[in-house]
C-alpha cells in the first residue's frame, strides 16, 4: 500500500521547477473548515520521504509522534484531533473529539 501513497507523492511534486533528485519533502497548505462553528483554519503540513517510505510527518510545524499509511492517505493523530490527509486527492478530513468536524482542500507549499 506505500507505494501508492509515494507515487502520489510524487505527482504533487511533479510541478514544474520541482527537482526530482532532491525531492524528499513535501510541504501542503490545507484550508480546513471546520464544523459547526464554520471556521476556516490554514493548516500546513510537511511529509518527508524517501523511495521506500515515509519517514515523517509534521502538521504546523509540531512532528506527529505516529501515523499510518493507507493507500495515498496518511491517517495521524495531533491535540485529540484524528486527522486523514489524502494526497492523491489533496484532501484533509479531521475529528476533534466528536465536538468539531473539518475538511477542507490542500495544495502544494510553495
Amino acid at each position: 500500500m506505500k507505494p501508492l501513497l509515494l507515487m502520489a507523492l510524487a505527482l504533487v511534486l511533479s510541478v514544474p521547477g520541482v527537482v526530482a533528485a532532491a525531492a524528499s519533502r513535501v510541504g501542503l497548505v490545507c484550508e480546513a473548515v471546520y464544523a459547526p462553528a464554520r471556521e476556516i483554519w490554514v493548516r500546513r503540513v510537511e511529509i518527508t520521504y524517501d523511495d521506500q517510505r515515509v519517514s515523517a510527518v509534521g502538521i504546523d510545524g509540531v512532528p506527529v509522534h505516529s501515523f499510518a499509511v493507507e493507500g495515498t492517505v496518511i491517517l495521524t493523530a495531533l491535540d485529540n484531533e484524528r486527522i486523514q490527509i489524502d494526497v492523491a486527492r489533496l484532501s484533509w478530513q479531521s475529528d476533534f473529539r466528536g465536538l468539531a468536524q473539518s475538511q477542507g482542500r490542500c495544495e502544494r507549499a510553495v
